[in-house]
């Protein structure tokens, strides 16, 4: 089967999937801080099972090992592995160069080591989303010095627009304009991760508090 090209989101959801993707939230207190729906549930499914399907075939006889990004790759990397036929590993690393911005801070901070050996594996690192390429390539830089038989990544959303450093992508799922998304594990200051789909935050709101029962 060819591989299928990234899906190039445009800047605007037709407004009947923004209210019913809304509607559809679990998170009742959002509605006010999400100006679109840019990728629906639906979407990110579909895009999945296609990504996996590829990943399969291109690993079939390969050591597979996935390596998740955290925080925000995880709900990405549990869906997509289920969707994989063949066996696989899983270690994670903790990476980051937001903090509780919605700009790449330029600094990468990685705080966890593995718990796997990689040497003479196939690894592939999954990332929520790429943007300056700066935790890419350290990450890649990082895992390369474990001895691995290759290093390659995925990532759900890449941002180009904003990239800094060239790096390699061999598996995205949706390419998305300059805008500072949320949900489906992406977050702001920790908030909004449960979104069950992506969404362009608007940056003039104050981070949304739970409701409390009184």
């Amino acid at each position: 089967m060819g591989e299928r090209p990234a899906i190039i989101v445009g800047q605007c959801t037709p407004a009947i999937l923004q209210q019913a993707a809304l509607r559809g939230s679990s998170v009742p207190y959002c509605d006010g801080d999400i100006i679109e729906v840019i990728i629906t549930q639906q979407q990110i499914a579909a895009r999945i099972a296609e990504l996996a399907q590829q990943i399969a075939a291109d690993y079939r006889d390969k050591q597979l090992v996935l390596i998740g990004v955290l925080t925000g790759s995880f709900v990405f990397l549990s869906d997509l592995m289920r969707q994989l036929d063949r066996p696989c590993e899983v270690d994670f690393l903790d990476a980051s160069s937001y903090g509780n911005s919605t700009v790449s801070r330029g600094q990468v901070s990685i705080t966890t080591s593995l718990n796997l050996s990689l040497t003479g594996k196939d690894v592939l690192v999954i990332e929520d989303i790429v943007d300056s390429g700066r935790t890419v390539s350290e990450l890649v830089r990082l895992l390369q010095a474990h001895h691995p038989a290759s290093v390659k990544v995925c990532t759900l959303i890449d941002k180009p627009a904003r990239r800094e450093i060239p790096v390699e992508l061999d598996y995205i799922g949706f390419v998305i304009p300059d805008q500072f998304v949320v949900g489906y594990g992406l977050d702001y200051a920790q908030c909004f991760r449960n979104l069950p789909f992506v969404a362009v935050l608007d940056e003039d709101v104050a981070v949304p508090k739970p409701p409390t029962s009184e």
